[in-house]
């Protein structure tokens, strides 16, 4: 039987590789050896950190009751080796994308997975969580011509939410990041928008004219207070980030109370009230694909390690985000 290896986030900042065999497959399974998986650099580093809470939340199997130790991540490509008797043979060899831990391999039901594009490469297909995250932020914050937009966070989420929202006929688009590296990743190219990257101490309310639409990605919760007052009166902020057991204390009273400003919380795992009518699940896909073959977010991949050297990647991402956009893991090396 083959074997294959799984992350496991044991203790605070403690990662090991288990490797155990696969079960035999059952007849309605396959078996996906993987190519590449993505470190989900917000989410990941609240379970490597300890920062995450125990939920029992409907809508996302995923972040449920969080305990060490733990399999965790959710952006993993590869290719489908073996099928199951009452699999259609057509699935052999497919490319695919799964919602699935770090392993090396993995057994799944195939309505589990999701056929990748052949115009896309594995790396760029790891990328589809988040993209599909960004588009959801996109329509819930729902931008208007003219409008004037800030995003707070260039991480990964943040690039792909900027690269959106620059499609659009805005009057202002700027970005916030405490880090150059990410400030510039969306300034060095061309589009119909220009980009304005800041540091966060160099964005002062009486710098600029109030914003009518804010994104807060950053993953830190004081970023929300520093929106309040950036934003205009019954503007909008979407908040987007996980704070998971992250706390800061936001002002409320002030201008707050009078300003009508609508706080949205957005999550990806399910669709607004609004829009379901007009809007599932695979109908988002298909935009995100989309955008993931215009943006091609696959040059924002700034490490790649393999799984052996998992202990190393995360270290990175806690001790030296600065030199980090997205980090892979390559299963092929």
């Amino acid at each position: 039987m083959p074997k294959a290896k799984t992350l496991f986030f044991t203790s605070i900042k403690q990662v090991e590789l288990r490797e155990s065999e696969l079960p035999d497959l059952n007849e309605d399974e396959v078996l996906v050896e993987t190519l590449c998986s993505a470190i989900s650099a917000g989410t990941e580093m609240l379970v490597y950190r300890g920062q995450f809470p125990n939920l029992a939340d409907v809508h996302d199997n995923l972040s449920s009751d969080l305990n060490y130790p733990l399999a965790y991540g959710y952006a993993c490509v590869g290719r489908v080796t073996e099928t199951g008797k009452q699999v259609d043979v057509s699935w052999r060899n497919k490319l695919v994308f799964a919602f699935h831990p770090h392993a090396s391999a993995f057994i799944a039901q195939p309505s589990s997975l999701i056929s990748i594009p052949e115009s896309l490469s594995p790396e760029t297909a790891c990328f589809l969580p988040n993209m599909e995250t960004a588009v959801n932020l996109v329509q819930d914050g729902a931008p208007i011509l003219g409008e004037r937009v800030l995003v707070f966070g260039q991480g990964v989420v943040g690039l792909l939410t900027a690269s959106l929202l620059r499609e659009f006929p805005l009057e202002r688009l700027v970005i916030v990041d405490n880090f150059e590296l990410r400030r510039k990743a969306l300034q060095v190219e061309e589009a119909r928008l220009k980009v304005e990257g800041f540091a966060p101490h160099d964005l002062r309310p009486s710098t600029f004219d109030a914003f009518d639409l804010t994104f807060e990605l950053s993953g830190s919760p004081s970023a929300l207070n520093d929106a309040i007052p950036l934003t205009t009166f019954s503007g909008r902020i979407v908040i987007g980030s996980w704070y998971g057991q992250k706390r800061a204390e936001i002002n409320l009273g002030g201008a707050f109370h009078r300003s009508r400003i609508k706080l949205i919380s957005s999550q990806v795992s399910s669709i607004s009230p609004e829009l379901s009518g007009r809007w599932d699940k695979s109908r988002r896909f298909d935009i995100t694909w989309n955008a993931l073959e215009k943006i091609k977010p696959e040059k924002w991949i700034t490490h790649r390690f393999a799984l052996n050297d998992a202990a190393k990647a995360y270290q990175l991402l806690d001790g030296n985000p600065q030199e980090t956009i997205q980090v892979i893991f390559d299963h092929t090396t």
